[in-house]
């Protein structure tokens, strides 16, 4: 639909931002024409209904991820969702311990927020990861002290799809009388989630990664068993319970409620659809001499299929195939960087092997004949 209408490649880098539902769109339109309002206007009916459509908005995010309405702030998305949680646990707890855990294999977002607070007087660790890609869940263990007040856990990996055993962390966490941050940008909207089942006590998401607006995102904070506190990142005005100051974006945060409530529905839907799609083209692509999956191909996202080219370059291939179809080398946040995928080389890929690497996501709106075309684009370059 969207490729037709605006005459570009056939899209699959849908990790990188999927196009906006127009049923969203639809939505959001009254909000950015005649139903203007300030939500944090209390004195007349113009702020009143927006602030009614931020209230129905909340209520649709905390129905998808299973969470308590006061427990979603929104936010302009992942990135700053997760320095308010991060940030926030830090300046709350950093009495109680000094000490960190992620991932190597973490967003540049986490691995930047726990860089910036290692200047700071934080200990991070950073847990290696298998050839899979999943950590080791002794280690982990092993790696929590008394001085360690967060872990922070991505539920899915934006590059090859891998997903951590979110349930089996969060118990060694609480064991360990710790709190459990988890990046589920990828994974809210393509997978069932419940914070509560999974013992998340902190979780971002945002509204571009599953045909919301960009530029809109929440995040959850548990406020029972444990409850959580955090700090405001900046200040002025109160907004969000007092930790997300500013005016609210009502047209994104109604887009993205909206998203959340499509997803709820018709995610299961997309999963059976898409992972077909997935399915086809490593299927087809099989007998392209020393091609391989990075990662496990049995705990990752239905939609992502990380793949290397042994002896080829990726820049080379995705230019060749860029009239054609768009694909990427991984995370849009790091493509301006020449340097090897940090994630693939965390999993034990040599430098070559990563630089021959390209990410394929499918979307709910790729079709089966897109799939063909791009197979078929890709054996004339390879075969």
């Amino acid at each position: 639909m969207q490729n037709k209408q605006m005459d570009l490649p056939i899209y699959i880098d849908n990790n990188a931002t999927t196009p906006l539902d127009e049923r969203v769109l639809a939505t959001m339109l009254p909000f950015l024409k005649g139903t203007f309002g300030n939500a944090a206007s209390n004195t007349h009916q113009h702020g009143w209904v927006a602030k009614q459509a931020v209230d129905t908005a909340r209520k649709q995010v905390a129905h998808l991820i299973g969470a308590e309405e006061s427990e979603i702030i929104f936010t302009s998305g992942s990135t700053e969702a997760i320095n308010i949680a991060i940030k926030g646990v830090w300046d709350v707890y950093k009495n109680k311990g000094n000490h960190i855990i992620t991932v190597k294999t973490e967003h540049k977002a986490v691995i930047d927020t726990c860089e910036y607070l290692q200047q700071k007087g934080a200990e991070i660790t950073y847990l290696d990861v298998d050839a899979a890609g999943l950590i080791d869940l002794q280690q982990l263990e092993n790696a929590i002290i008394d001085k360690t007040i967060l872990v922070a856990v991505m539920y899915a990996n934006n590059e090859t799809g891998v997903i951590q055993p979110i349930e089996e962390i969060s118990e060694i966490v609480h064991a360990k009388k710790s709190i459990f941050f988890c990046d589920a940008t990828q994974a809210v909207g393509k997978t069932m989630l419940d914070v509560s089942e999974s013992g998340i006590d902190l979780m971002c998401l945002s509204g571009h990664k599953f045909y919301g607006p960009k530029g809109v995102g929440a995040l959850y904070i548990r406020r029972k068993n444990p409850r959580v506190t955090l700090s405001p990142l900046f200040h002025g005005g109160g907004h969000e319970r007092g930790l997300r100051s500013g005016t609210l974006n009502v047209p994104g945060i109604v887009g993205l409620g909206k998203a959340c409530e499509i997803a709820a529905v018709e995610q299961w839907d997309n999963n059976v659809h898409v992972s077909k799609l997935r399915g086809y083209l490593e299927h087809q692509l099989l007998d392209i001499p020393s091609l391989r999956i990075n990662g496990s191909t049995k705990h990752r996202l239905y939609n992502t299929s990380s793949l290397c080219f042994s002896g080829q370059s990726s820049a080379k291939l995705i230019g060749e195939w860029n009239p054609y179809f768009s694909v990427s080398t991984g995370s849009a946040c790091s493509s301006a960087l020449a340097k090897p995928s940090y994630v693939l080389e965390a999993m034990g890929l040599s430098e070559e092997d990563c630089y021959a690497s390209i990410r394929f996501s499918f979307g709910k709106y790729n079709t089966q004949e897109e799939v063909e075309k791009a197979v078929d684009v890709i054996k004339k370059t390879l075969l």
